[in-house]
């Protein structure tokens, strides 16, 4: 697990030595956001990838949103987050960074309450369509890791 885990900071801190820096600048855009499709790490494990759900996400800024939603997670049990991404990079039309979030609903993390997460986390649009992707770390035997594919439909500039 640990090793996993400093392999995607490596990356991620990779990708962020060949990122230019985007330009902070004030946005006002709300998006509607799908549940997730996660390809997990431990593909033996009969855990739930589709992870569907409803979500919102307003983009206050070029580098920055605050989202929050509810979806079916890889437990097969409710989950509420709320959180914000931060990408302050971008590679090509790919922004980078990480989304920090409260989330609850995993049953065998602190009983089904609230945790915090810092999930490294990639986002690209094309007109009114988008896609957030998160790197999960795997977290001892209580969450599961996996790549999450999350689309997104921009409802206003």
């Amino acid at each position: 697990m640990i090793r996993r885990l400093y392999l995607v900071l490596a990356c991620c801190a990779a990708a962020a030595a060949h990122a230019d820096t985007i330009d902070p600048q004030p946005r006002s855009e709300w998006w509607l956001d799908s549940g997730f499709y996660t390809k997990h790490f431990q593909s033996d494990k009969g855990l739930n990838g589709a992870n569907r759900g409803l979500g919102a996400e307003y983009r206050f800024s070029t580098v920055a949103a605050a989202t929050a939603g509810r979806f079916y997670n890889s437990d097969r049990a409710w989950s509420s987050y709320a959180g914000v991404f931060y990408q302050p990079w971008a590679i090509g039309p790919v922004r980078v960074g990480a989304v920090a979030g409260l989330f609850n609903g995993y049953p065998k993390m602190r009983d089904g309450g609230w945790f915090p997460a810092l999930i490294p986390a990639l986002g690209m649009e094309y007109g009114r369509v988008g896609l957030n992707v998160g790197i999960i770390p795997t977290y001892k035997d209580r969450l599961y890791g996996g790549i999450s594919f999350q689309l997104r439909f921009r409802l206003s500039d």
